[in-house]
């Protein structure tokens, strides 16, 4: 132990100085994390801005940028103090230490972005209920303005986590995309129940001359009708199933109870029979 203590005693002098110059600041190493990160940027996912958005609300860039740093900021630090623990514990094996540490490094870098991803999978439920909603808005604005334009001026008023994806739709739809791609991508950002059909009548709605445009609006709102009705349906279903647990709970607590006390009584009459 202590020729290996010896022979990575310059490691160790190296470690405490840098430790002694961080805690007083010597070193900067917000400045640090800004200036590496251009090189982790590879490594952000191409849904992270958009899971960060659904989680927290709209944000700017620089809470986004200080969301990532602080993931690689924790990835280093996981990657390094793995790194000495296991070149500590296995003598000076470099190479397993190396591998370790960049798996702890790793994790600890991508846990945040799998709680994201674990928060967005549990909210699409509440995705699913919201769309209904958020296309009775958009009809009411298809009556005095044409579908891009009725987009554009409902993101204001639409639910945080669909803005990214309308502010999406609306870019590509202003470069020139007059296919029914963009529509189609934002369906696929939101895969909930009817998602992409409504968004191809949306779209065919949006082709509709002028003439034939109160029919298919009509056929749109009898469309955003039944998903609304659907929607009442899971929540009127959703509060039965919650109020039946509560009952079904209530019940096994009151037999469990009731049962317990009868056992109880047995015990007490056997000890006075047996006395």
């Amino acid at each position: 132990m202590l020729d290996f203590i010896f022979q990575y005693s310059f490691v160790f002098i190296v470690i405490i100085v840098i430790a002694i110059l961080v805690v007083n600041k010597k070193i900067n190493t917000k400045a640090f994390i800004n200036e590496v990160e251009p090189y982790f940027k590879f490594l952000m996912e191409e849904d992270y801005v958009f899971l960060l958005r659904a989680r927290y609300g709209d944000g700017t860039d620089e809470d986004i940028k200080a969301l990532f740093n602080k993931r690689i900021k924790n990835g280093v630090i996981g990657f390094v103090v793995a790194f000495v623990a296991m070149v500590i514990s296995y003598d000076g094996h470099i190479f397993v230490s190396l591998l370790v540490g960049l798996i702890v490094g790793y994790l600890l870098f991508k846990s945040p972005y799998s709680s994201l991803k674990r928060y967005y999978n549990r909210n699409l439920y509440q995705i699913n209920l919201m769309l209904p909603y958020y296309l009775k808005s958009l009809e009411i604005l298809i009556q005095h303005y044409t579908v891009p334009v009725a987009i554009g001026k409902s993101i204001d008023t639409a639910p945080d986590i669909f803005k990214d994806g309308l502010r999406k739709l609306v870019q590509k739809i202003d470069e020139g995309d007059s296919s029914v791609e963009p529509y189609m991508d934002f369906a696929r950002q939101y895969p909930v129940r009817d998602s992409m059909r409504m968004m191809r009548l949306l779209y065919r709605l949006s082709l509709g001359s002028q003439e034939s445009k109160q029919q298919q609006l009509l056929m749109f709102s009898s469309n955003v009708s039944v998903l609304q009705n659907k929607a009442r349906e899971q929540r009127y279903k959703d509060r039965l199933d919650k109020m039946e647990k509560r009952t079904l709970v209530m019940l096994m607590g009151t037999g469990g109870g009731i049962l317990f006390l009868l056992l109880i009584a047995i015990f007490s009459m056997m000890s006075s029979i047996s006395v």
